[in-house]
């Protein structure tokens, strides 16, 4: 007997409430927002054959679907607490949906945030999550706080860096030949991206602006500038980069790490006195951080090399119409 829609819901997708006064079951969730608290919430969608290839195997799709959004939350400098899936589906496969169901609540788990509603539907492969999280008033990272004299910081994963996402890509569009284990490593960064939600918890009254790295380090970077009003240099010989990418060369290197996309690490300013707290907060969360540049009064981003020269025009970065 095929499996319909609210079998489906409750054999993968319902579980326990733990926060949620009220979850999956009823037409609208019910959460207790955390006294003096504000939420934030956002919403992502991830469309197979736009977002992610069919290859991907569904441990990962349930991981990269929540991820994505809690690297949002992450950006603003937000605790988790809920989130809601949209699911469409071409058809029921349980081993699809298994395989889906392991990874999403294995990632919800390692933040302590739970599933408490959403919708399903026949259709092409697509996800969309909105997650909601808190913080206290006056506390949020944002796009438009960045000033003159900030510098500009980069997450990135201990002993590796940004671009690996977009090394994968291209790999997989067969324009880049990469050996098996090199094919593992950057297949890994981009379909199971880590989100940084303990660093932005750490940035919080730190950092001037953040942003996620979504569509390329430079596009994303551009958001800040435009929103705060200022420009950025970027020291393009301090680009982290993975083993991986370093054997590439510098042109792919350059390309991949400032106008690849799927990264999801954080990108942020910080006055220039704050290195001390950066350095601490990054310590703290685990996860590596690269000063690559810095704001000033000028418009937009310019590059330069290790001698101060002009390195070239910055790339685009990715545009979901134009891309």
């Amino acid at each position: 007997m095929a499996l319909g829609e609210f079998d489906l819901i409750q054999k993968y997708f319902t579980r326990p409430t733990r926060q949620a006064v009220l979850g999956i079951g009823d037409d609208c969730a019910l959460l207790q927002p955390t006294p003096g608290m504000q939420w934030a919430i956002s919403s992502d969608m991830l469309v197979e054959g736009r977002h992610f290839l069919a290859t991907v195997p569904p441990e990962r799709l349930g991981h990269k679907a929540l991820a994505v959004n809690l690297s949002d939350l992450a950006a603003c400098g937000a605790k988790p607490v809920a989130f809601t899936l949209a699911l469409a589906l071409p058809r029921v496969d349980e081993t699809f949906l298994a395989g889906l169901a392991q990874g999403l609540f294995a990632l919800a788990d390692t933040h302590g945030i739970e599933l408490v509603g959403g919708d399903t539907t026949a259709g092409p492969l697509n996800l969309c999550i909105t997650v909601f999280g808190d913080l206290p008033p006056g506390q949020a990272l944002r796009r438009d706080g960045a000033r003159p004299g900030d510098a500009l910081w980069v997450s990135h994963p201990v002993g590796g860096g940004i671009g690996d996402a977009r090394l994968a890509l291209e790999a997989f569009r067969g324009r880049i030949a990469l050996s098996g284990d090199d094919f593992e490593a950057v297949r890994r960064a981009m379909e199971l991206p880590q989100p940084r939600v303990a660093l932005g918890l750490g940035l919080r009254g730190v950092a001037s602006a953040a942003i996620d790295l979504s569509d390329g380090l430079a596009g994303d970077l551009a958001h800040v500038l435009r929103r705060s009003g200022v420009g950025a240099v970027i020291d393009v010989h301090t680009l982290p980069v993975s083993p991986v990418l370093a054997r590439q060369p510098l042109a792919v290197q350059r390309d991949c790490a400032l106008a690849g996309g799927d990264d999801y690490e954080l990108l942020f300013t910080a006055p220039a006195n704050a290195e001390a707290r950066v350095l601490a907060a990054a310590a703290a969360a685990g996860v590596a951080v690269r000063r690559i540049g810095w704001i000033d009064t000028g418009t937009g981003l310019r590059l330069q090399d290790s001698q101060g020269t002009a390195a070239g025009l910055a790339p685009l970065g990715f545009d979901h119409f134009t891309g």
